[in-house]
């Protein structure tokens, strides 16, 4: 039992980074069906509100959230949206997510939230140029190895 716990844990941070590209692609996926037609979509009225407000944050989060760049501050603003999305739309039609279509609101607001606290996992962008990044900030005497005495 032991093997298996380590096994999986070692494949947390790849899962974490499947479950960030899929949920990024999927909201992304909304924005442009709703921005430019695409994918069964239909375009809606530039700048109006909230449609295409919420269009233009599920492409541009979604993107950011796919790749990894910037994915805690993408995930919570596009987990606000959703929740937005929920209690403004959805929620007056009826009281639980299977009555009034707001499902899929629901879980992106949730899966987003989810990225916010557990960072973007492995294969983000920001892991590649972050660890470039954090030891060209480290104080010279940090970088030198040690020498054992």
């Amino acid at each position: 039992m032991n093997t298996l716990a380590s096994r999986l844990n070692q494949a947390q941070p790849y899962a974490l980074g499947l479950f960030r590209i899929v949920i990024g692609l999927l909201f992304a996926c909304h924005g442009a069906a709703s921005l430019f037609g695409v994918l069964g979509g239909t375009v809606g009225e530039t700048g109006a509100w909230p449609g295409w407000y919420a269009a233009v944050i599920q492409l541009v989060a979604g993107a950011l959230v796919l790749l990894g760049v910037g994915t805690r501050s993408a995930a919570f603003i596009a987990s606000g949206s959703m929740a937005y999305a929920y209690f403004d739309v959805h929620q007056p039609e009826g009281l639980f997510p299977l009555q009034n279509s707001g499902e899929s609101a629901a879980l992106f607001c949730w899966a987003f939230l989810l990225l916010v606290f557990t960072g973007p996992g492995a294969l983000a962008l920001d892991r590649l140029f972050g660890a470039r990044g954090a030891e060209a900030g480290r104080p010279a005497e940090e970088k030198r190895p040690t020498v054992a005495a």
